[in-house]
């Protein structure tokens, strides 16, 4: 059965007026938010600790600024816009202690909920409004009159008001403009996590990766490469998200097409599809939650390495020299 899509008609910013919306962080997601609960005439608080470079910008952008403690203590409305490793001690020392019946904490992904890092009061309402966009997308959607779609998700609801406080959330920040679905905060997690490793993150890069070494060990020139495995997918993603898969297929070569259809399950075959499966598998026992904490919690060594290989790859060399050409990505 198809989820239900919730539009603008569905939410009512009432149950946000004469609220105090307190957005702790002020990074991508963080700022997005604030600046369009700001713009759709919200009460908003920042909390940042008082060395954060960010207090200058959130400032200047209008906003009222105060140290996380207060935000946590005159916030109604606690946005935790900080990063999953982060969270738990920020939440521990700075905004459980301010937490009081009726108040509701709001997240924009479910890792620290579902995963337990963060284990609320019961007498709070918990809930997820997950935008399916980058901060800067989000802002920017808002401000051109649309919206990035998104999710949200009740986990505790003692008020009874946590679906109409999401909702109104969501249309604060533009989301609604397009369409939230309800999810949970599992399903979200889950889905989220194995997207960034399988496909948009992991799985794409390690695809752009193979293909250039495949070229240039056959005698290609890395620019070729470089322009044929990673500058053009620019296209065709695009393309994709305008008119879906086979929109993009109505709108290449014949040529690139029976090669798309009649190759690329070759290449991306069952066996991958048994690795994707066996990655959900480990998404939804916990351990990749586990084995990244654990990760964090010894100083990220095996990150760090990670990261510096894929850092020095010949893909990286080859593409800041022809993205130093093109003027126009400057």
């Amino acid at each position: 059965m198809a989820a239900r899509i919730y539009t603008d008609r569905d939410a009512d910013l009432k149950f946000l007026r004469g609220k105090t919306c307190a957005v702790i962080g002020y990074g991508a997601q963080g700022r997005a938010h604030a600046l369009n609960l700001k713009d759709s005439g919200m009460r908003v608080l920042v909390g940042l600790r008082p060395g954060s470079k960010s207090r200058q910008i959130a400032r200047k952008e209008g906003l009222e600024v105060v140290g996380t403690e207060e935000a946590s203590r005159r916030g109604d409305i606690i946005f935790l816009a900080l990063p999953d490793t982060r969270m738990p001690e920020i939440y521990e020392k700075e905004i459980a202690p301010f937490l009081s019946t009726g108040k509701t904490l709001l997240f924009a992904h479910g890792f620290a909920i579902f995963y337990r890092t963060i284990v609320p009061p019961k007498d709070v309402d918990v809930i997820m409004v997950a935008p399916k966009g980058l901060g800067p997308m989000v802002r920017r959607e808002f401000e051109q009159g649309r919206g990035a779609p998104g999710l949200f998700a009740i986990a505790q609801g003692l008020s009874r008001r946590a679906k109409k406080t999401a909702l109104a959330w969501a249309k604060a920040i533009g989301c609604t403009r397009a369409g939230v679905i309800e999810t949970t905060f599992r399903e979200e997690t889950e889905t989220d996590l194995f997207g960034e490793q399988a496909v948009l993150c992991g799985g794409v890069s390690a695809l752009i990766h193979s293909g250039f070494e495949t070229l240039v060990a056959a005698g290609y020139a890395p620019e070729l490469a470089y322009f044929e495995c990673l500058h053009e997918l620019k296209f065709i993603v695009d393309l994709i998200h305008e008119a879906g898969i086979h929109g993009m297929r109505s709108l290449i070569s014949e040529t690139a097409k029976w090669g798309d259809v009649s190759v690329g399950p070759k290449v991306v075959d069952r066996s991958v599809r048994k690795r994707m499966e066996a990655a959900l598998a480990e998404i939804r026992s916990g351990k990749f939650a586990r084995d990244w904490l654990r990760e964090t919690a010894g100083g990220r060594k095996r990150y760090k390495k990670l990261l510096s290989k894929s850092r020095d790859h010949p893909i990286e060399k080859v593409g800041a020299r022809l993205r130093g050409l093109m003027s126009w990505n400057k």
